[in-house]
C-alpha cells in the first residue's frame, strides 16, 4: 500500500496551516481571524470600563424585560456561593454549564420515543433543543428572561434514564417516593453544576403533574415541552411507518394544521398572543383543546401501542437487573472506584447504582447487560420493531 504520509502537503492543507496564528488587526495588539477582516463595533464610553461589564449588561437587560420577568443579579442564588462572572449573567452561566455537561451530552444516546432511532429521528438531546427553541421564542416575544428559559429547557430532561419513560417505572422501586426524572435531574444529575435555584426549580417542576415552577420562565418551559414532543413525536411516528397522518384528529388538523411546522407555529403564536393580552402564562382554550386532543391521540396511537408496551417491559427488566448488579458490586461503578471502591452503607450503594444506571445511554445499558449479566440478546429492547 502506498505510504501517503510521505506525500507533500496539498495546497488546501498549506492554506489551512497558514491560518494558525491569525492575522494582525487594525488596532494595536489585536489579532483577527481573516486576512481581510473588517468587522468592528461602536464602543461606548462606559463599555470601556470592563470592571462594570456585567453590571452594565444587567442594567440593559432590566430595561428590556417585563416587570415580572426574573432578574439576573450577580452570581445568582446558588447552594454554594460563587463570585459573579466577568461578563455573563448568572443564568447564562447556568445555560453554558448545562450545555457542556456530560449529563446533557448523554441525552444524544437516550430514547425520546424509539430506542435506537433512525438517524433523522429525535433523541432526548434533539428534543431538549427543540423545547429550547419553542420556549425561548415565547419568552423573547413576551419580555421574559431568555437565558433562564433556555437553561431550564436544555436541562429539563437531564434526569431521564435510558429507554424513555420506561426507565422511571424501572427505577421506581429503588428510590424513596419513586423515581421522577424531573426531580432526579435537578437534585442528582445536575447537582455538581451548582446551578441557580430558579434554574433547578424550573427543571424539577417542568412536568405538569408537579407543582408549578416559581418563575414565569419555568412555566413557559412546561408548555414548550408539551408543544415540542406532541408535534415531533407524531412526525417521527409517521416517519417510522407506524402512523398514518390521515388519522390525526380533525380537531387538530382544522385548528393547527397537518404538518409539524404549521402545528408548532399555531401553538407558539397562541401562547404569545394569550400571554401578551392576558398576562397569564398559558394558551387560549381553543388551541389548548387542540393540544390536549393531539397529546391524547399520541398516547393511544404511539406510546401505548402493543410494540411500545413490549419495548417498555424489556427496558424495565433490563434496568432493574443492572441496578441490582451494581448495588451488590458498587466498586464496579466508576465514581465509586475513584473513591477507593468503598460505600458507607447498602443504601448508599443503591443510590450510586441508580445514579449510574440512570445516567447510561441506551446502547451502553444494553451492552452492559449483555457483558455483565449475560442478558439474552433477544430480550433486549429493540427499537421500533418490538
Amino acid at each position: 500500500m502506498e505510504d501517503v504520509s510521505k506525500e507533500p502537503a496539498s495546497e488546501r492543507n498549506r492554506r489551512w496551516a497558514a491560518t494558525m496564528e491569525g492575522y494582525e488587526g487594525g488596532a494595536d495588539d489585536v489579532t483577527v481571524a481573516h486576512q481581510d477582516s473588517a468587522a468592528t463595533i461602536e464602543v461606548a464610553a462606559d463599555a470601556r470600563d470592563v470592571s462594570r461589564a456585567l453590571e452594565l449588561r444587567e442594567e440593559q437587560l432590566d430595561r428590556l424585560l417585563n416587570p415580572r420577568a426574573t432578574r439576573s443579579r450577580g452570581a445568582g442564588h446558588r447552594a454554594r456561593e460563587e463570585e459573579p462572572d466577568e461578563f455573563r449573567t448568572c443564568f447564562e452561566r447556568d445555560r453554558d454549564r448545562i450545555l457542556h455537561s456530560s449529563a446533557f451530552r448523554r441525552l444524544a444516546g437516550k430514547t425520546q420515543v424509539f430506542i435506537f432511532p433512525d438517524d433523522h429521528m429525535r433523541t432526548r438531546l434533539t428534543h431538549a433543543l427543540e423545547v429550547a427553541q419553542v420556549a425561548t421564542g415565547v419568552s423573547r416575544a413576551v419580555g421574559l428572561n431568555v437565558a433562564l428559559t433556555e437553561a431550564i429547557a436544555l436541562g429539563h430532561d437531564c434526569g431521564h434514564g435510558p429507554g424513555g419513560h420506561a426507565s422511571e417505572e424501572a427505577l421506581d422501586p429503588f428510590v424513596l417516593g419513586g423515581f421522577d426524572h424531573a426531580i432526579w435531574g435537578a437534585r442528582v444529575s445536575l447537582s455538581p453544576l451548582n446551578l441557580c435555584a430558579e434554574t433547578l426549580d424550573g427543571i424539577a417542576n417542568h412536568s405538569w403533574s408537579r407543582p408549578a415552577p416559581s418563575t414565569p420562565e419555568g412555566e413557559v418551559v412546561s408548555w414548550a415541552d408539551r408543544i415540542a414532543y406532541v408535534c415531533h413525536d407524531f412526525e417521527d411516528a409517521v416517519s417510522a411507518g407506524i402512523m398514518d397522518p390521515a388519522k390525526l384528529p380533525s380537531l387538530v388538523r382544522e385548528r393547527c394544521g397537518e404538518r409539524r411546522g404549521q402545528q408548532l407555529g399555531a401553538f407558539i403564536n397562541a401562547m404569545i398572543r394569550t400571554i401578551r393580552t392576558s398576562g397569564v402564562i398559558g394558551m387560549d382554550a381553543r388551541h389548548a383543546e387542540a393540544l390536549g386532543a393531539f397529546r391524547s391521540f399520541n398516547y393511544e396511537a404511539i406510546y401505548l401501542r402493543s410494540a411500545s408496551r413490549q419495548q417498555a417491559s424489556a427496558v424495565v427488566a433490563m434496568l432493574r437487573a443492572l441496578v441490582d448488579h451494581f448495588a451488590a458490586l458498587p466498586q464496579l461503578i466508576p465514581d465509586v472506584a475513584e473513591r477507593g471502591g468503598e460505600v458507607e452503607s447498602p443504601a448508599a450503594a443503591l443510590h450510586e447504582a441508580v445514579a449510574y444506571v440512570a445516567g447510561m445511554t441506551d446502547r451502553f445499558a444494553c451492552r452492559s447487560a449483555v457483558t455483565l449479566l449475560d442478558w439474552p440478546i433477544d430480550q433486549l429492547p429493540n427499537g421500533i420493531d418490538r
